[in-house]
């Protein structure tokens, strides 16, 4: 990077000068180094990395098109991604002629195209028009948003000089609006993150909030004298007090202008129904628990906290910690169990919070002074505002349809910040900070799983950025399968800083689980509830291949029912399923639960056991199983067994000397059992000719 400084105090705008010759770039800077200060850059890199830290300063980029590292057009990629285009105008100039290359620099947002050779004075004035449109353009940003600020600051002091209106009148503290308000706002934003049938909220917070500053617009027709009676009100003073709540409504309903308002409503509601009870004990109609509006009941429950904390001309204000016990123990009457647990929630941070608010008072001067450093700064336009906003309400909807959750990662200061929906759903506040030691964080994800995600996001680059991951998620006390989508974002074109991720998070646990039993099913025969014979090859396959090469000693055994037939045809087929189900179960009880036993065909069954002296003992309790009557129906076997890694250390050898040996036994008369030796190697095979359809087959 070249600075070129003047001499003396400098107010100049800045222009960054971006090409790779620095002949070109000193024949610019010459130019115009008299009416401006010039920052230079040899590389798109180089550019981006000077407008990482300047962005707020630049008047104007003039910019090559080839350059190494980056070319032009990747810079203003890249300015479109960080917004920075919206603020700074870009004239290209290159001596590329082509309608290709001037169409795609001005679709990329750039405001001039000049061709080289240029003449100095053509530049002078293309940078001079430029800079004085983008600063119009500014200005008359800047005063519109400075008129919509001052609307909506206007429309909120018009509804708050209505409710102090009530409040003088009834003698209550000037900060009870704003109480209310603050309670509201942070109770509803609480009920939207622990309980997902009220996310729907979410946009209506700010909206609820405002309406509630007119919850007792109705005192306004109340006698004075009952409204500041020191004493306890009569029974017939206490029954005109509670008209306050129909009046407050009938005001609003009356409303000429505006009674489709959804303010006028919410307030209408508000007005009418926040001195209902859950219990049903309340008044104007008796409401019983969600028959009363959540806005209504959010407003009933701030009030009650906020009377109870502040003086009035007929009691002493209750500390906060004593007022909530008084609250949560039904003293003040009986309030929505949901929103208690909210109030329960964000009780440590309330009273610090209405401290905080109740110096934010401002006057028009300071409003205007707060604009205008957020628009110098760059943070607030009329039009990235309402874009802002679209995106906000696009990222929700579609989240919400799709039921995911969006996130987004922040490597500074370690932030995560997640979609509306997706905290309700998680039971999370919208923005985390310091994740490995937040506990709130860590009763949602295993800590294992997203220092595994982290990992495999700093080892992603540009060629391929995306990880996708399964990981379990606590949703409702319930760990659920998510299926994970997510990138690394870079400091612009630098791909060695990760500064933050992106994703999103799927709910797949119902199709995890269903696979997961579609598995289970097509593993498992389902007359004896013993493995398939597929699935008990490809396990006794994978224990070989584990197992190579170690002292572990196996055993494979295959026999097959003696004259089974005649069961199927004396007693039926009905029959002949009882005894293999008979079969099985004395299987299972003669071997451990580590071991595999599978029904491979009709009344043909495999055995593979773990032994470690002698065989015999081993083979002997098998067999023995096997013997015995079973409704009328004598069982008997004949078995073969083979050694790993006496015999073989392939399983499709181990099965063929097994079944080698399972022949001799039918040879010796059937009902007894062999262990292959090198004599049965001409032996005809009894069960391999399915084996090798069944491979052949796949």
């Amino acid at each position: 990077m070249i600075t070129r400084e003047d001499d003396r105090m400098k107010l100049q705008k800045k222009i960054l000068i971006v090409d790779d010759s620095e002949l070109n770039r000193s024949l610019l800077a010459d130019m115009l180094c008299d009416e401006y200060e010039i920052m230079e850059a040899e590389n798109g890199l180089e550019a981006l990395k000077l407008m990482e830290r300047h962005h707020f300063e630049l008047s104007l980029v003039l910019l090559d098109i080839v350059m190494p590292e980056m070319d032009g057009f990747e810079v203003l990629v890249m300015m479109n991604k960080n917004e920075w285009i919206e603020r700074i105008p870009v004239i290209i100039i290159s001596s590329e002629t082509a309608a290709a290359y001037t169409d795609a620099a001005y679709d990329l947002g750039a405001t001039e195209y000049v061709n080289r050779p240029f003449d100095p004075k053509t530049i002078r004035r293309r940078v001079s028009n430029t800079i004085m449109l983008y600063s119009k353009q500014k200005f008359l940003e800047n005063a519109v948003t400075e008129q919509v600020l001052e609307k909506e600051k206007s429309n909120l002091i018009m509804v708050e000089v209505l409710s102090h209106i009530v409040e003088f009148r009834n003698g209550e503290s000037g900060m009870h609006v704003l109480t209310i308000r603050t309670i509201t706002e942070m109770l509803l934003k609480q009920l939207c993150i622990r309980y997902a049938e009220y996310s729907y909220l979410q946009s209506e917070i700010l909206l609820i909030a405002n309406a509630s500053a007119l919850h007792d617009i109705g005192k306004i027709s109340i006698d004075e004298k009952i409204l500041n009676k020191p004493a306890r009100l009569t029974p017939e003073e206490y029954e005109i007090m509670k008209k306050h709540s129909l009046i407050g409504a009938d005001m609003l309903e009356k409303t000429r202008h505006y009674p489709g308002e959804e303010l006028v409503r919410i307030a209408r509601d508000i007005c009418r129904w926040h001195h209902e009870r859950y219990d049903g004990k309340g008044y104007p109609d008796g409401l019983v628990g969600d028959e009363i509006p959540i806005e209504a009941q959010v407003v009933s429950l701030a009030d009650v906290y906020d009377a109870m904390t502040h003086a009035r001309v007929y009691k002493e204000a209750y500390p906060h910690k004593e007022a909530l016990e008084m609250i949560f123990s039904g003293y003040c009457g009986a309030f929505n169990p949901l929103l208690l647990e909210c109030l329960r929630d964000i009780g440590p941070a309330l009273e610090k919070e209405l401290k905080v608010r109740s110096l934010r008072y401002a006057t028009k001067e300071e409003v205007k002074e707060i604009t205008r450093n957020l628009l110098q700064r760059g943070e607030a336009s009329n039009r990235t505002l309402a874009l802002l906003e679209q995106e906000r309400i696009k990222h929700r909807f579609f989240s919400a349809m799709s039921n995911e959750i969006l996130f987004e990662y922040d490597r500074q200061p370690d932030m995560l910040m997640l979609s509306e929906w997706g905290a309700a759903q998680l039971k999370l506040p919208e923005i985390m900070v310091h994740l490995a030691e937040n506990k709130q964080f860590r009763q949602v994800i295993k800590i294992e799983d997203y220092m595994d995600l982290r990992s495999k996001l700093r080892h992603k680059s540009p060629g391929a950025p995306t990880v996708t991951e399964k990981y379990c998620l606590c949703i409702n006390g319930q760990w659920r399968w998510f299926k994970i989508v997510a990138r690394p974002l870079w400091r612009g074109g630098d791909s060695t800083v990760v500064t933050g991720a992106i994703g999103k998070c799927t709910d797949i646990h119902d199709e995890v689980t269903q696979l997961a039993h579609l598995k289970q099913i097509a593993s498992i025969d389902d007359v004896t509830g013993l493995y398939r014979r597929n699935y008990a090859r490809s396990k006794v396959q994978e224990i070989l291949g584990n197992t190579y090469g170690s002292d572990k000693k196996y055993a494979l055994m295959v026999f097959d029912l003696d004259f089974f037939k005649n069961a199927n045809d004396l007693y039926g087929h009905m029959f002949g399923d009882k005894v293999l189900e008979e079969v099985a179960r004395r299987l299972k009880h003669s071997v451990r639960n580590s071991d595999i036993v599978a029904r491979i065909g009709g009344d043909e069954f495999l055995v593979f056991v773990e032994y470690t002296n002698e065989i015999s003992p081993v083979a002997d309790r098998v067999f023995r199983s096997l013997g015995g009557v079973y409704g009328g129906f004598v069982i008997s076997a004949s078995m073969g067994v083979a050694l790993f890694p006496v015999h073989a250390i392939e399983y499709s050898d181990l099965f063929q000397s097994a079944d080698q040996a399972l022949y001799a036994a039918k040879h010796k008369g059937r009902n007894c059992y062999c262990m292959y030796d090198d004599s049965m190697d001409n032996f005809l095979s009894v069960l391999s000719e399915e084996i090798s359809y069944e491979v052949d087959a796949r």
